[in-house]
């Protein structure tokens, strides 16, 4: 997709970066018309939030690494707005933490499902599941219940991108490891989370991805430890406070 003709010193520049590239994902046939009205509320939040990644949402972001690192079958879910806004990013941890990447959407059609994989590929992804669709997550009865078997259905820790409350109770009662990106602290997704990650997807996938190559070499003990050190009430709290008091 072409860039915005728009200047990085812009002070709107990833808003309407941001923007841009979910249009183009409309236009592509990735991303749903809802997409667009997801995209409005996330960038709301993320306005409270101060547009910046928080203290509180980098430690969730290197505690989501550390997960994915120690994860027997990690899988990167993504929908529309993911793909459209940073395809090449999650291609880029898929490779760093050996995780899978599969499609998963509400809005499904076969054609969909086949362009944001083709999309996927476009940047670098050897293998895209959730075409199969031969599993199924219990107690979902739209189209985000179609899993691949050997995929969200065989996975262990599963980062989920942007809001998605349903689909994240029903895995958490499947008892994975969720890694939830999201900009509402108080969405069912956030507190379902093991890890909630409040904050803009174009920030913290990269952010990921950063931490994952700082972690690559570390023990299993020091993952651990990063794991348990993170404490997502905390988060969740720090994420909330940072909306209600923060100078606009």
């Amino acid at each position: 997709m072409e860039e915005i003709d728009v200047p990085e010193s812009h002070p709107r520049y990833e808003s309407l970066l941001t923007r841009h590239r979910i249009e183009a994902g409309v236009d592509r046939g990735i991303t749903s018309r809802q997409g667009l009205i997801a995209q409005g509320r996330g960038e709301a939040y993320d306005y409270l939030l101060g547009e910046r990644t928080t203290e509180s949402a980098d430690a969730a972001e290197r505690a989501a690494a550390a997960h994915l690192l120690l994860a027997e079958h990690p899988v990167l879910s993504v929908n529309g707005n993911a793909a459209a806004l940073v395809p090449g990013e999650l291609v880029e941890l898929a490779a760093a933490t050996g995780a899978d990447l599969e499609v998963n959407l509400f809005n499904r059609t076969e054609e969909r499902m086949e362009r944001i994989a083709e999309y996927l590929r476009e940047h670098g992804a050897d293998e895209v599941k959730g075409l199969d669709a031969d599993g199924r997550i219990p107690g979902l009865d739209h189209e985000r219940a179609k899993v691949d078997a050997d995929g969200i259905g065989d996975a262990d820790v599963v980062l989920v991108p942007l809001e998605d409350g349903d689909r994240a109770e029903a895995l958490a009662e499947m008892d994975k490891t969720e890694l939830v990106i999201d900009l509402n602290p108080l969405s069912r997704s956030a507190q379902t989370a093991t890890v909630p990650i409040i904050d803009n997807i174009i920030r913290a996938v990269p952010g990921i991805n950063e931490h994952a190559r700082d972690l690559a070499d570390a023990s299993r003990a020091e993952l651990e430890a990063v794991v348990e050190e993170f404490d997502r009430d905390a988060a969740l709290r720090a994420a909330e406070d940072a909306i209600r008091s923060g100078d606009l």
